[in-house]
């Protein structure tokens, strides 16, 4: 499967798993020539190959007739600052959207949270969306993390690849959700941050199939 047929997929696992409802949110893909990324205000299942859209790192469009997504400034700014990461995905899914609103972090409470993430979520400061000065609020606040909330906004994760930054999405929603649960049964227990870094070094080194 190829890099296009990958946004297509996950777009719609995205819709389906209720990160997004209607047309919003957004994902890109890094490729050699920048990244590709969805569409502008187009239903997921109406998205074909020939909707996705190629910018360069600067964010000019260099392949594709279709308008990019409004976040594209976002998308850029994340692959020009981190090289190691090569996909973004951009969700408003409900309870990390609760925190996001509330201008309130995810705690570290969850262990496949602080694996994936690397710890605690964080609220990048308030921007319209769609600006530059978004884009640089959110490099400072996922700085050292594979996530960041969007005050007032919702959720971006980023990966080593969309199935990792999908996940990291799938795995922050649940955890906002816990998190949500836990403080109306009482004060929830937060992962020391010794526990986290080894949790973390794991997950980066040892899990899965290596």
């Amino acid at each position: 499967m190829n890099a296009k047929e990958q946004l297509i997929q996950y777009g719609l696992k995205m819709k389906n798993d209720c990160l997004v409802k209607a047309n919003w949110g957004n994902l890109s893909i890094r490729v050699p020539q920048g990244f590709i990324i969805s569409p502008s205000g187009m239903n997921y299942e109406d998205i074909s190959i020939e909707d996705i859209v190629t910018l360069n790192l600067s964010g000019n469009i260099v392949e594709g007739f279709r308008k990019p997504s409004s976040e594209y400034l976002l998308h850029s700014e994340i692959y020009r600052e981190f090289e190691n990461i090569n996909s973004v995905v951009h969700t408003h899914s409900t309870y990390a959207s609760a925190f996001a609103v509330s201008r309130k972090e995810i705690p570290p409470i969850i262990e496949d949270m602080v694996q994936i993430a690397g710890g605690n979520i964080r609220v990048a400061e308030y921007a319209l969306p769609g600006t530059g000065e978004l884009a640089k609020n959110v490099i400072k606040a996922i700085e050292g993390r594979n996530a960041c909330l969007l005050a007032n906004h919702g959720l971006t994760g980023i990966g080593r690849n969309i199935e990792e930054a999908y996940k990291v999405c799938l795995i922050v929603e649940k955890s906002a959700q816990i998190a949500y649960i836990s403080k109306n049964l009482g004060e929830p227990f937060i992962l020391s941050d010794k526990d986290i870094e080894i949790m973390r070094e794991y997950y980066l080194n040892s899990y899965g199939q290596k």
